[in-house]
C-alpha cells in the first residue's frame, strides 16, 4: 500500500496564486486611474470656483436670487428628462 497522497491537479496551486496576483495588479491600476480621473476633477472644481469662475458666477447669482436659480434649475431638469 502506497502512502502518498495524490494530488488533485499539479501545478493548480501555481496557477491560482498567478491569477490572484493578475487581479492584483488590474484593481491596482483600475484605483490608479481613479485616483488620477478623481485629483483632475478636484483641480477643475477648485479653479472654476476661483473669482471669475463658472461656479463662482453660478453661486453668487444663487445667492441674490434663489427662487429664480431655483426655477431655472426646475426647466433644466424638465428639458433634460423629455429627452430621455
Amino acid at each position: 500500500m502506497s502512502t502518498e497522497i495524490p494530488q488533485p491537479h499539479p501545478g493548480m496551486a501555481e496557477r491560482a496564486i498567478d491569477v490572484a496576483t493578475d487581479v492584483s495588479h488590474t484593481i491596482g491600476e483600475v484605483a490608479g486611474g481613479l485616483r488620477a480621473a478623481v485629483d483632475r476633477l478636484t483641480s477643475t472644481i477648485d479653479e472654476s470656483r476661483k473669482p471669475g469662475g463658472s461656479l463662482a458666477t453660478i453661486a453668487a447669482i444663487t445667492r441674490e436670487a434663489p427662487l429664480a436659480s431655483l426655477f431655472v434649475a426646475f426647466l433644466f431638469g424638465v428639458a433634460v428628462a423629455r429627452r430621455r
